[in-house]
């Protein structure tokens, strides 16, 4: 009896690890079956949509995309012309499908349809740094993030923002008078780094001083982060976590996130610790003016159940601000001093209008004055027309849909290629051109509204677009204003990199020379 006893506990002791492997292993082939299954039939189910040739079962067509960042970029828009004839293509990334959206059609079946507001797949790899804001979250999270943060955009804000705005565009013209008259230079840093310095002092109320120290850590990480993330997005073997932080470059991505994130946590306490000093909004202990940022409007902002925002909460939206904020205005300034520098009689046209404006005073760009500079808007506009700041984004598909006549199952992802969208030369005529006139009121008559995208459409459009517009009038004004710019680059030789955001693969190189000696204002 004892040895029978003895062999059922030895058996038991046994059975333990064996029930545990039998789990798992029954538990990974439901996993199998159920991504099997699910990729199958999303293969067959989007079979009769053109497709680029060389697609594999399972590996897609991830080996034919170029390492290079540019390359890359330009085999996309590569993609487009080839099939600009076709409604829509399709491309997969290992067993996850897209469907390449450039038409205004097609476009706006997906952007109007509020059951495909969730962004893609690929849009994970943003959440380490951006978490789960404005930018990266859905459902539910989205719409009360937007319903609060909606008011820190309201006019009276911005106005606010104004005296920033024009305080850093004046060293950004007293950096800019040093290379003046003195041959080609790269203007992109320059910009970038005044970019920067309004972003964070509106957006956490901090003067971080990048125009002063151009050595700037956090702008290089933001770069780098942007590079590694869109690297893994065009890299399916490296999606698993397990895999890339083995094999890919897990490591360094946290030791970026760490700087991006040191940065912004400490300013978020310091704000912290300052916001129960204020007797009200835009008033210290002492009745001085004291100018607000989107984080003081954060830490006192509540949700409807009455419960105010955690840190982490306001840190995800504080990440994406700071991000979203300044690399996408700065690369579109860039881009448009660059085509002015190209088109002369553009720039002209632009200096005139600022001489109707501002005269020869040198007194700060004020609301009234932004609303004048109607001919700097069309240049704006039609330079996110060639280079919108956004090349690309994603959505999944909520639910099945036909889009021109193609079922797209649910759960593929829909890619829109603004910069494609753009040239359509329906809505165009000879697209590559620079024309601002394009964007007068009488020449913008039946346009179709998703013709035209540079801050996306429908729920999801960019809540900071008007701050984007002021800023870079601002900029932009006090630049010309000052100075005649110079291209020293041709349109091929830009070689536009289209990741998060769109850049010039060297920068933007120009020359400048001083306008004549302007008086003060009385």
């Amino acid at each position: 009896m004892l040895m029978w006893l003895k062999m059922a506990v030895e058996l038991g002791s046994y059975s333990v690890p064996l029930l545990g492997v039998s789990i798992f292993i029954a538990a990974l082939t439901y996993i199998t079956y159920k991504l099997l299954s699910s990729y199958l039939h999303k293969w067959f189910e989007m079979k009769p949509i053109p497709e680029v040739e060389g697609t594999y079962p399972f590996i897609g067509n991830a080996l034919q995309f170029k390492n290079n960042a540019g390359d890359f970029f330009r085999q996309i828009v590569d993609y487009t012309q080839e099939f600009s004839s076709a409604p829509l293509l399709k491309l997969w990334i290992g067993i996850v499908p897209f469907v390449i959206l450039f038409h205004t059609e097609t476009v706006e079946a997906v952007l109007t349809n509020p059951i495909h507001m969730e962004k893609a797949t690929v849009y994970n790899f943003l959440h380490p740094w951006l978490g789960t804001g404005l930018l990266t979250s859905t459902g539910l999270k989205w719409r009360q993030r937007r319903k609060m943060l909606t008011p820190t955009f309201h006019f009276s804000i911005l106005m606010d923002f104004l005296e920033v705005m024009n305080e850093q565009a004046d060293i950004l013209v007293e950096k800019l008078e040093k290379k003046a008259g003195k041959g080609p230079f790269n203007c992109f840093s320059h910009i970038t780094l005044c970019a920067l310095d309004i972003i964070c002092e509106t957006a956490m109320g901090k003067k971080i001083y990048a125009q002063s120290n151009s050595d700037s850590e956090y702008v290089k990480s933001v770069y780098k982060m942007s590079d590694i993330v869109s690297r893994r997005q065009r890299a399916p073997w490296f999606w698993p976590d397990f895999m890339y932080n083995y094999f890919g470059e897990g490591q360094e991505h946290d030791r970026i996130l760490k700087i991006l994130h040191s940065f912004t946590d400490k300013v978020i306490h310091e704000r912290a610790e300052n916001i129960p000093h204020t007797e009200s909004d835009g008033e210290s202990d002492q009745g001085i003016k004291k100018r607000r940022a989107f984080l003081d409007m954060l830490l006192k902002t509540t949700y409807e159940d009455g419960s105010r925002m955690n840190h982490q909460d306001i840190q995800e939206e504080v990440d994406t601000f700071m991000f979203r904020g300044h690399d996408t205005t700065a690369a579109s300034m860039n881009w448009i001093l660059h085509l002015l520098g190209s088109n002369p009689e553009a720039q002209s046209k632009v200096q005139q209008e600022l001489q109707e404006v501002f005269g020869t005073s040198d007194r700060p760009v004020n609301m009234e004055d932004l609303k004048k500079l109607k001919y700097l808007e069309c240049v704006i506009k039609e330079a996110l027309r060639l280079f919108p700041s956004v090349p690309f984004f994603a959505r999944t598909l909520g639910e099945d849909c036909h889009i021109n006549g193609f079922k797209v199952p649910k759960g593929a992802n829909a890619i829109i290629i603004t910069y494609a969208l753009h040239r359509d030369p329906r809505f165009f005529p000879e697209p590559e051109e620079f024309r601002p006139e394009r964007f007068l009121p009488e020449n913008s008559v039946g346009r179709p509204p998703y013709a035209y995208i540079p801050f996306s459409a429908g729920l999801r459009n960019c809540i900071g677009q008007r701050f984007a517009l002021m800023e870079e009038k601002v900029i932009l004004a006090s630049v010309l204003r000052n100075f005649s710019v110079e291209a020293c680059q041709t349109r091929e030789e830009l070689r536009p990199v289209g990741e998060l955001v769109l850049r010039p693969e060297k920068g933007i190189w120009i020359k400048l020379e001083k306008r004549k000696p302007q008086t003060s204002s009385n």
